[in-house]
């Protein structure tokens, strides 16, 4: 179900910005235009759903569009043209009143910046959302202390921004925007101006507190690697326009263009695919009733010095070694009960390839990946060291060729903002 709808948005920024809308939809060059008129073409006719519970980012350089995005969806900045649905109410069309009906009730926005009020204290900036609502003193102070305790604040509460460090304060923008109680998060570059760790402790966060409350989240950045950890799925905007959306395997595996490809180029990819997005079907496994000379006839046509043992649905219980199999058969054993190492590693679908390279280390067969006790898939050992090798192209192009940016190439804006 789509919590949100965008269809069709401009942003344009100059003196004339509906001429210069008619001239774009006449089929004019965006640089023709923007020499023409000296208009800034922020947001050009951009259009994406964002499901109910989803973390949807919007990533790209400075000047791609993505804060000014962003800020449409609760007409922070008015759209020049298109259309935004939220719940399936035309948000373009709301009179004053409604528009602040829907910031105090359904809509909450995280700036980069934190946006705390320095005379007041954490559980008064916290309540703040709540007081514009006009709630009640006693029910602001409780939604806040909640709030607050979410995000790893209780014990805080009286402080003032100026004894809280920079990771703190932002955490109190997060509570401020969760004591509201808003269905949809609108969090514009919200941990770019943390250090490294916190930011990377913030982002943790933010998906525990995801699994928690399922929020719809509209989350802009420009780092790469922020987006593809956060993102159900991601837009890569360029010029005001989308490039890409898709999820990060997506991304990552399959860049539509040249521009994603090269933008791509040294992402983290261990932190983003997972061991069901490299995994093959299993061949090398054998039913635990078929015993061991069954397992020595299979060793032998699959080539391999090791099985899977497996019950009913495929279930793992172990791994036989040729060694032992052979011996078994010798003393004419008929089950492999005695000889099956139960102690067997695995890893389940959803687990980063950075953490499988020790595992895998460790085990005498490919990896095995497990759901709910089944065995699902296997990872040779060279199949992982691929994918962290693979390197994106689009259409065999090289990844390494020019990649134009708003101005300039991609390395020469990364990690600029807005």
């Amino acid at each position: 179900m789509n919590k949100i709808e965008l269809l069709n948005i401009y942003k344009i920024f100059g003196k004339n910005p509906k001429r210069v809308y008619e001239m774009l939809q006449a089929g004019a060059p965006d640089d023709e235009v923007r020499e023409r008129l000296g208009a800034v073409l922020a947001v050009l006719d951009v259009s994406f759903e964002v499901k109910e519970g989803e973390i949807f980012v919007v990533m790209g350089l400075s000047g791609s569009g993505k804060s000014t995005l962003v800020r449409s969806i609760n007409r922070l900045y008015e759209p020049t043209a298109g259309t935004v649905m939220i719940d399936g109410m035309d948000v373009t069309s709301l009179n004053t009143k409604e528009l602040r009906e829907l910031r105090a009730r359904k809509v909450s926005m995280v700036f980069q910046h934190f946006a705390l009020f320095p005379h007041r204290t954490v559980l008064e900036n916290t309540g703040w959302g709540l007081e514009v609502k006009k709630e009640e003193k006693a029910t602001i102070a409780k939604r806040a202390r909640e709030a607050l305790k979410l995000v790893g604040l209780d014990g805080w509460e009286d402080k003032v921004p100026e004894q809280l460090s920079g990771g703190m304060k932002q955490r109190v923008g997060l509570a401020r925007a969760l004591a509201t109680d808003s269905d949809v998060l609108l969090m514009d570059e919200a941990f770019s101006a943390l250090d490294p760790l916190i930011r990377s402790e913030m982002q943790e966060q933010l998906i525990d507190l995801q699994d928690k409350m399922h929020k719809t989240i509209v989350f802009i950045t420009h780092d790469l690697n922020e987006a593809m950890y956060l993102g159900d799925r991601i837009a890569i905007m360029k010029s005001g326009r989308i490039d890409q959306v898709g999820t990060a395997e997506d991304i990552l595996r399959h860049p539509a263009t040249e521009y994603v490809a090269a933008f791509i180029q040294d992402v983290d990819r261990s932190r983003v695919l997972t061991a069901a997005s490299i995994m093959e079907e299993p061949i090398a496994y054998i039913l635990a009733r078929e015993g061991p000379s069954a397992a020595i006839k299979a060793m032998r046509e699959r080539q391999v010095s090791a099985l899977f043992v497996v019950g009913p649905e495929r279930r793992l219980y172990g791994t036989a070694l040729d060694e032992e199999v052979i011996k078994a058969v010798r003393k004419g054993e008929s089950t492999l009960d005695n000889i099956v190492h139960y102690d067997v590693p695995f890893v389940e679908p959803d687990t980063p390839i950075s953490e499988l390279l020790v595992t895998s280390a460790e085990s005498h067969l490919p990896l095995p990946v497990v759901e709910n006790g089944r065995l699902i898939g296997v990872i040779p050992r060279v199949k992982l060291l691929m994918a962290l090798g693979e390197t994106p192209s689009v259409n065999n192009i090289e990844s390494n060729k020019e990649g134009a940016t708003d101005s300039g190439t991609v390395e020469e804006k990364r990690g600029e903002e807005d």
